[in-house]
């Protein structure tokens, strides 16, 4: 049995089409150089922020995107700040209302972080360190997240807790 969304008897199977993808804007920092690409044998402390956009841009086509932030620092001494927004035109047709958000959320940027994680890496490595490669990343995991946080904001618990 699936999970995937069915269409309703005399409608077009749920399906979408990355019409476009891009760099929506792209940044890299490197306050301390060249003091900061010194060999050395302290480890950078790496921070890293993921955020997910998404709005609607006509009938059907939403653009999503995709945020990437790095953070490293070494020693309380920042060795570089990276951020790529990447970004996709897609057409979405079929799919009932309540599995619009998981589309536009989950499947859209699940498609668009491997090559937003190629464009931080090669920024990172531009910028005279290592590249950043980034473990994948379950977005359906972070939406569920993100709701359940929402919930506990609002006053509601999460079903399924006390």
């Amino acid at each position: 049995m699936s999970d995937a969304p069915q269409a309703a008897p005399g409608q077009a199977q749920p399906h979408f089409t990355l019409n476009a993808q891009y760099i929506k804007d792209l940044s890299f920092e490197n306050p301390n150089a060249p003091q900061s690409l010194a060999p050395s044998e302290a480890r950078p402390n790496i921070g890293v922020n993921v955020d997910v956009q998404a709005r609607g841009t006509g009938p059907d086509v939403y653009e999503v995107v995709l945020k990437l932030n790095a953070n490293a620092t070494r020693d309380d001494q920042a060795l570089f700040v990276a951020e790529v927004l990447y970004a996709g035109a897609f057409t979405i047709r079929g799919f009932p209302p309540e599995h619009m958000e998981l589309a536009v959320l989950v499947q859209c940027p699940t498609l668009l972080f491997p090559f937003a994680r190629r464009v931080l890496a090669d920024v990172v490595r531009d910028g005279g360190f290592p590249p950043l490669l980034l473990d994948p990343i379950n977005f359906l995991e972070l939406y569920q997240r993100q709701r359940q946080q929402a919930q506990v904001a609002a006053g509601n618990p999460p079903s399924g807790t006390a």
